[in-house]
């Protein structure tokens, strides 16, 4: 049964998030705080982080920032805009993907879901281990290296990364993108694409401004080089 960490300040929508959520079958933990969510997570290990942003004290972003420095915990961020500065900032600080209030509890479980596939699944690997350049992916024991040092990087960060690498030179679309990486059929949102090759360039990439990897192809996509 998926573990739920809820970390919102507004009373009404953190019961009625959590009611719905039980309901579908999570075990759910909710907190009023950042400091609480952070402090929680000594204790307890969620599948899955629902942040908004808008706390009180230490706010979603930087709880965002501390959870994403620790490590892989998956994170959706709510948002009382649709603002690309707020969304864009959120992700940036390392969450997957986010859901814009009010948030109808169907749709916060579709991500919730969706989500959770991404960080479990794990590609077929036809290679087991590629040489790029310095950088080295073992597709089967999907590790990365630089200089022969493992890189942390979150699963949609990987995935990301092994599906460009999957053909060096192919322009692949944002929206390809969202399809093959965040979900099959996944309607979202190409800046999740953006914020994430963000992520992975400061990873991978010597001048995250000026990428040998991950190449942006102005108006068409991404690609993965050297080439």
């Amino acid at each position: 049964m998926p573990r739920v960490l809820l970390i919102e300040d507004d009373e009404a929508v953190r019961e009625g998030l959590s009611l719905a959520l039980t309901y579908q079958g999570h075990t759910v933990d909710a907190v009023p705080t950042g400091e609480e969510g952070l402090d929680l997570l000594s204790s307890v290990t969620p599948d899955v982080v629902v942040l908004d942003l808008m706390l009180p004290g230490v706010d979603g972003f930087e709880v965002c920032r501390r959870i994403r420095a620790t490590g892989d915990l998956p994170i959706i961020m709510l948002t009382a805009r649709n603002d690309d500065i707020d969304v864009v900032a959120g992700l940036e600080a390392g969450a997957d993907d986010y859901v814009v209030k009010p948030a109808q509890a169907r749709v916060l479980e579709a991500r919730i879901r969706a989500v959770l596939r991404r960080s479990s699944a794990a590609p077929v690997a036809e290679v087991v281990a590629e040489r790029h350049g310095d950088l080295t992916i073992d597709r089967d024991g999907l590790v990365v290296t630089r200089f022969g040092r493992p890189v942390s990087l979150a699963p949609t960060e990987l995935r990301l990364l092994l599906e460009l690498s999957s053909s060096p030179g192919r322009v692949m679309s944002r929206q390809q993108l969202l399809g093959s990486v965040w979900d099959q059929g996944y309607l979202g949102d190409s800046r999740l694409v953006d914020a994430c090759v963000q992520r992975l360039r400061s990873k991978i990439e010597d001048d995250p401004a000026a990428p040998v990897y991950v190449q942006t192809v102005r108006g068409f996509g991404y690609r993965f080089g050297p080439l």
